[in-house]
């Protein structure tokens, strides 16, 4: 079933290390509300015959939407769309956004999960990073969000921050796991280009781990999630049995969603055959709203995405999440990869890089640290 996700584009302040769109004032907020009420019935059409299994609110911010905004939001989606009554719908929240009384209004509301982002329990590290709040506030985001009724938290951790040591690292991941959550997403840092953190980099304000540290820091990741029953079904992604984020597993399995917000994107496939349209909008929210008011779609780009685009996203995506079941690909696209890949896997398989079970091809922990290099070679 498809997935519904909403770009709330408002910060309170703007992490060094994050590239997507958000702006640091509230000021919009009104007719930026207005706007995507609009987006959202121009494709009410998209929804004939179809229930939407999740819906995620991202950002930017949505945690400093308040009880009645989000209200607003999610009755204009049940009112456009069929959204299953077992629905995931998920707030990413950022503590020191969000009080106990928001969250049981949150929760009132239908929100069952929220991605708290965390990234980090050490006070120099969530310093650097320019996150608003503190460990000792985090920890009581996720007191608050049980004592509202929250059954299914996910926490999102940052690794591999300049000159982290592994001690620092699994201090942090320690104190996550010590707050029991269902879902835990653990990302190494990035350095996207046109970011604060870049421009530091490029001034050597700062230097990035080498390789072979944040290597390390996965595998202790891997394992520290392993011992505590975690399942590892995605590279950066961790979660006990059942609390797998349905949300991003249909993105990962190719399931069609559409996306509302400036710089949102979308994802369309075409019945019974697998090719299918993407597209995105602008990421800009003046150019956002002008558009939406005049009757245009706030489009910035679109794109058919074809066989060889979708066999390519298949491979990749498989690889990084729960696997790449072969005996699917052969029938959706007419190539088996048991055939023409056959010296490859067989490598893999007897390296301990992956495993074939139930016509699965799974990369291991050990493969996963050579995940990308390996997607390349089956698409090659």
């Amino acid at each position: 079933m498809p997935s519904l996700y909403l770009h709330i584009p408002f910060c309170e302040r703007k992490c060094i290390y994050c590239d997507f769109y958000s702006i640091e004032t509230m000021s919009p907020m009104d007719p930026f509300l207005a706007t995507l009420h609009r987006e959202i019935d121009t494709y009410a059409s998209y929804g004939d015959g179809v229930v939407f299994e999740t819906v995620f609110l991202g950002g930017g911010t949505p945690s400093l939407l308040t009880p009645a905004q989000l209200e607003s939001i999610l009755s204009r989606l049940h009112r456009t769309f069929a959204i299953a009554s077992d629905a995931e719908i998920t707030v990413e929240t950022n503590p020191g956004t969000v009080t106990p009384e928001k969250l049981a209004a949150y929760r009132s509301l239908g929100v069952n999960r929220l991605s708290i982002g965390i990234q980090s329990f050490n006070e120099k590290e969530l310093q650097f990073l320019s996150r608003i709040h503190t460990g000792k506030e985090a920890v009581e985001c996720v007191d608050a969000a049980r004592k509202a009724g929250f059954t299914n938290l996910s926490l999102d951790l940052i690794f591999s921050l300049p000159g982290q040591t592994a001690e620092q690292w699994e201090a942090t991941l320690t104190r996550a796991i010590e707050l029991n959550p269902e879902h835990i997403s653990a990302y190494s840092l990035i350095v996207e280009d046109h970011t604060p953190l870049a421009r530091m980099v490029s001034s050597r304000t700062v230097s990035p781990n080498p390789l072979e540290v944040e290597a390390e820091l996965y595998e202790r990741t891997m394992s520290l999630m392993e011992g505590h029953c975690y399942e590892h079904y995605e590279v950066s992604n961790y979660a006990r049995p059942g609390f797998r984020s349905r949300h991003n597993y249909n993105y990962w399995n190719h399931q069609s969603y559409l996306g509302f917000g400036p710089s949102a994107h979308s994802f369309w496939k075409c019945a019974d055959e697998p090719v299918g349209r993407r597209w995105w909008n602008i990421a800009s929210l003046s150019h956002y709203i002008e558009r939406l008011t005049s009757g245009q779609l706030p489009l910035i780009s679109e794109e058919q995405v074809g066989v060889n685009e979708l066999m390519t996203e298949r491979i990749f995506l498989g690889l990084r999440s729960d696997g790449l079941n072969v005996r699917r690909f052969e029938s959706d696209f007419g190539i088996s990869l048991l055939r023409t890949r056959h010296a490859l896997i067989e490598d893999l398989l007897r390296e301990n890089d992956a495993t074939l079970q139930s016509e699965t091809l799974r990369l291991t922990s050990k493969g996963f640290l050579l995940c990308d290099e390996i997607a390349e070679r089956l698409i090659a």
